[in-house]
């Protein structure tokens, strides 16, 4: 089997899971109890949440464990909106991730907010301009996501930080899909609060955690015993978070590494558009050919249903996703899809590819080759 749907999830790193397998099993204390097993828990947990901090380069007390990128995502969007109301108007786009866009809806539906959203284009860019435009004397929380996980079009986060914080709002952004990939250190992208989950970067399912700059309140969702310094109640996931630190601290490409190991899977995925667009008259690829994260490649196949093209691939060994797991099994065209101005037609034909670390050039001359018989194949069906 090939497996090239890592922007849905990827395969826990061995370590991490080793480094997990004692807090799931001898050393099982509550890292809140003062006994010998909870201090040891406790201990642990300190030390996965300063290798998260080193990795982020800010302070321990500024990481949140949480359960992955849908609860960080409700607690920096909802959290920072409630415990800041400067105003009642937040800024995003239709683009988000839906733990995003549903986080938002609730600011609405509930507590009264008000929501610009901002159009972006075919790519999934937002103009700067519009942006500017958008923000007022009242504008709380600007929350865009680093890198799209259906397109893989980058946002200016920097950029974006800077113009939000000119009006005194503050700027979340969702690197859950950019952490592996690009240097999401919040000093760089000058956000507020960042989000990223575990098992997009070799951790289990049901890890992650949340940067909230030093000083800046944020009202938990959890209500209880007031873990995580009273912004996460709730008995810590002490295996977890280890096993989130081993993941960033040895699976994670950094520095130099990064870039050299972002520019090899470019090139893979490069190559697979250019053989596959070339091959296939009706593949049109989607996202932004000069902000776009190595690892994704969104297809759009005019005409050919992308399902049936899935299941071509996965019978014969390769899998890959029409876009994001979050949404699979709806009847729904892809929202991000039809915020770029698709027609909902052709947002069905949609085909994403995804590719890790551990992509290798056989993977893709395999993937390459059976993805263009495969959607040969179905237009053959068509016809």
């Amino acid at each position: 089997m090939i497996y090239l749907d890592h922007a849905a999830t990827t395969p826990v790193f061995p370590g991490a899971l080793e480094s997990a397998w004692p807090w799931l099993t001898t050393e099982f204390g509550n890292p809140s109890s003062t006994h010998e097993l909870g201090l040891r828990a406790s201990a642990a947990l300190q030390d996965a949440r300063r290798t998260l901090a080193t990795w982020l380069e800010v302070s321990a007390h500024e990481v949140v464990f949480t359960s992955g990128g849908t609860e960080g995502n409700n607690l920096c969007v909802v959290g920072l909106a409630l415990a800041h109301p400067r105003g009642r108007h937040v800024v995003s786009a239709r683009t988000e991730h839906e733990a995003a866009l549903a986080s938002i809806e609730f600011l609405v539906r509930v507590h009264g907010f008000d929501v610009t959203w901002l159009a972006v284009d075919e790519s999934g860019r937002i103009d700067l301009a519009d942006l500017d435009q958008a923000l007022r004397a009242d504008t709380t929380l600007v929350t865009l996501m680093h890198a799209n996980n259906e397109t893989g079009t980058i946002h200016p986060i920097a950029e974006i930080a800077h113009r939000a914080h000119a009006v005194g709002a503050l700027m979340h952004t969702d690197a859950v899909q950019s952490a592996a990939w690009l240097d999401i250190r919040p000093s760089v992208l000058d956000v507020d609060a960042l989000t990223v989950s575990g098992h997009k970067l070799g951790a289990p399912k049901g890890s992650g955690a949340v940067f909230v700059r030093r000083g800046l309140a944020i009202e938990p969702l959890l209500h209880g015993g007031g873990q995580e310094d009273n912004r996460r109640s709730g008995t810590e996931n002490v295996a977890w978070a280890v096993a989130l630190a081993t993941a960033v601290s040895r699976a994670v490409p950094a520095g130099p590494e990064r870039g050299a190991e972002c520019a090899r899977v470019a090139a893979l995925r490069d190559a697979l558009v250019r053989d596959v667009c070339a091959a296939v008259p009706e593949a049109h690829i989607s996202g932004d050919p000069q902000a776009h994260l190595p690892s994704i490649a969104g297809f759009t196949f005019i005409g050919i249903n992308g399902e049936s093209i899935l299941l071509e691939l996965e019978s014969h060994g390769v899998i890959v996703s029409s876009g994001a797991a979050c949404a699979a099994g709806k009847d729904e065209p892809s929202h991000v899809l039809i915020a770029c101005g698709f027609t909902p037609d052709v947002a069905r034909t949609a085909v994403r590819v995804s590719l890790a670390h551990t992509t290798t050039n056989e993977d893709i001359a395999v993937a390459t080759r059976t993805l263009i018989e495969a959607a040969n194949r179905v237009r053959g069906l068509r016809a």
